[in-house]
């Protein structure tokens, strides 16, 4: 007898326990990544990442994609020059896609695994996502 991707063979013909307990783990395996991937889905969700623009001008709120949610000005934000608002909430955006991305990443290791190959790749995709694009320049005063 053989070994055939984990069941017994004789002949070619593989034996029946064997290939229903191989099927039976390839099922556990399958039924796990599905729950391990519905709790990473509500996890991210459920996102929400708060930052500002490092003067106190302005707090945004973005979700997991990067949606904004909410933004908060200062009060004396009246007595600043619309450039400079502009500049501040490009900045407080960037800050919150940076900790967006760092937060997902951890949640999709912790649900999925940090070994898992669809973890990185969900994980890469969503970084490319909260990144700014290759040629976009850097907003002042934002480590990127």
């Amino acid at each position: 007898m053989r070994t055939v991707s984990g069941s017994m063979a004789s002949d070619g013909i593989l034996d029946p326990d064997g290939a229903t307990e191989y099927l039976k783990r390839w099922k556990g395996r399958i039924d796990q990544m599905a729950a391990d991937t519905q709790a990473m889905s509500d996890r991210l969700g459920q996102l929400r990442v708060s930052a500002d623009d490092g003067d106190g001008l302005v707090e945004v709120t973005i979700d997991s994609t990067g949606m904004l949610i909410d933004v908060q000005f200062a009060q004396r934000i009246q007595r600043v020059a619309p450039d400079v608002v502009s500049r501040a909430v490009l900045r407080a955006m960037q800050q919150a896609k940076l900790k967006a991305a760092q937060r997902s990443q951890q949640i999709i290791a912790e649900t999925m695994g940090p070994d898992s190959v669809a973890a990185r790749a969900i994980a890469e995709r969503v970084t490319q996502q909260l990144q700014p694009p290759a040629g976009d320049p850097p907003v002042p005063g934002v480590a990127g």
